[in-house]
C-alpha cells in the first residue's frame, strides 16, 4: 500500500484474493478513523498514520 500498489497488485504479490486486500484495507482505514472521501487519498493519509504510529 506504502508503494502505491493497488488491491490485485497487493492480492499478487501476497498470494492472497482481492477481497483479502479489501478486507484489510477496509480495517487498516477504520482504525484511525480516516472516513472515505473524493480525492482518494485514504491509502496516502493510512500510510501516514501508520508511520506517525
Amino acid at each position: 500500500m506504502a508503494q502505491g500498489g493497488s488491491n490485485p497488485d497487493i492480492a499478487g504479490r501476497l498470494f492472497v484474493s482481492e477481497k483479502t486486500v479489501s478486507k484489510h484495507s477496509c480495517n487498516i482505514f477504520t482504525k484511525p478513523g480516516i472516513e472515505p472521501s473524493e480525492d482518494g487519498n485514504r491509502r496516502f493519509l493510512a500510510v501516514l498514520a501508520y508511520l506517525e504510529g
